[in-house]
């Protein structure tokens, strides 16, 4: 599956200045890691984002949201959001701090 590569350069351009910051092509699409541990991804034209167990809930009520159920079974922690809900950069960097803030919390791997 090819993955939106303007999406991805948003991404990268958002967390440029982090030394942490890894890439990997995972899911079909592209993952962005801190220190190892996923934070946001692109696949397709959507956003991937792991938000971690607390805040799921919350994320999901946010505009563009749905459960990350890639397997067949939401898996808690993780959101997709639409494209439509991303196309403005705050939309964006408020989507990727989340991910990134709850990838840096973790015990780099």
């Amino acid at each position: 599956m090819a993955f939106d590569e303007g999406l991805a350069e948003r991404i990268r351009a958002r967390l440029g200045a982090d030394p942490g910051i890894t890439q990997k092509r995972m899911f079909g699409g592209l993952a962005f890691l801190h220190e190892g541990n996923m934070a946001v991804g692109v696949i397709g034209d959507e956003l991937m984002v792991r938000v971690g167990p607390d805040a799921t809930e919350a994320a999901l009520a946010r505009p563009g949201a749905r459960p990350f159920d890639f397997t067949g079974r939401p898996m808690r922690g993780w959101v997709v959001v639409a494209s439509s809900a991303v196309s403005e950069d705050e939309a964006l960097a408020d989507w990727v701090d989340q991910g990134h803030a709850f990838a840096a919390s973790l015990p780099p791997k």
